[in-house]
């Protein structure tokens, strides 16, 4: 998938992953809408890649069909989808004075994690099946996982499901696009210097870095968008989850 002049969505694009992915594809000449619910953040960094914002809800169906109607009369039907929005909580299974665990909590974070990842792909997906394809093919989405998903912590049941669905659905998602020319990846990250890292403490920070093997430090945002572009580029890469994580492998705490 080529990048000059493609009509790209990125989701959580105000700032974190998805701001480094918004900045980079506006770069290599992508058109990009980025989604958020931050208006301060989003509208800033709308001007400052030359996009459009809208602020959308990942989990409501109308916001995103109205997201996506903004994003096309802007700039044609997206070729690219960039999942980042997400968001994250701890608490654990059973708390204190043996209390269960909040169900609203656990149901939110999954909403937003994996039932908005899916709500904003599968809409994406049926605008782009409609279109001529560029060569072999008419999109990609790259999806937000995390390595949560394989090994996640202590108070991290409803982080580590939502983000261990959003690699379930890879594959399959993948197949069922695979007729229309649409590719599916994602991205499970370690350890990155997102907004809610970089506002701990820097000796935090530094202890934290120094749990990854190689290089052992925190990943940058830019590292992520990084990637992002290689599997945009690459036609190959379509079906898999790719760690991003200096082969770091999560401890229980």
């Amino acid at each position: 998938m080529q990048f000059e002049g493609i009509a790209a969505i990125v989701t959580g694009g105000a700032s974190g992953l998805g701001g480094a992915t918004a900045e980079l594809l506006a770069r290599r000449g992508a058109k990009v809408t980025v989604f958020d619910l931050n208006a301060e953040l989003g509208e800033a960094k709308a001007v400052e890649i030359g996009g459009k914002f809208v602020r959308v809800d990942v989990t409501d169906e109308a916001a995103v069909t109205a997201g996506l109607d903004v994003a096309e009369a802007a700039h044609g039907i997206a070729r690219i989808l960039v999942n980042c929005a997400g968001v994250g909580s701890a608490q654990r299974t059973v708390g204190r004075e043996f209390q269960p665990a909040s169900l609203a909590g656990f149901t939110k974070v999954v909403a937003i994690n994996l039932i908005g990842t899916y709500n904003t792909l599968a809409q994406f997906a049926a605008r782009a099946a409609a279109i001529e394809p560029l060569g072999e093919e008419r999109g990609v989405i790259v999806n937000t996982a995390s390595v949560a998903a394989y090994e996640g912590q202590i108070g991290q049941a409803a982080y580590a499901a939502s983000k261990a669905g959003v690699v379930g659905l890879t594959l399959p998602v993948a197949r069922d696009l695979a007729q229309y020319g649409i590719r599916v990846m994602t991205i499970a990250p370690g350890i990155f210097l997102t907004p809610l890292l970089a506002s701990l403490p820097e000796p935090v920070q530094k202890s934290l870095g120094q749990q990854v093997p190689f290089p052992s430090r925190l990943g940058q945002p830019s590292e992520f968008a990084m990637l992002v572009e290689s599997i945009i580029s690459n036609p190959v890469l379509n079906g898999e989850t790719i760690r991003l994580d200096g082969a770091i492998r999560m401890a229980p705490r």
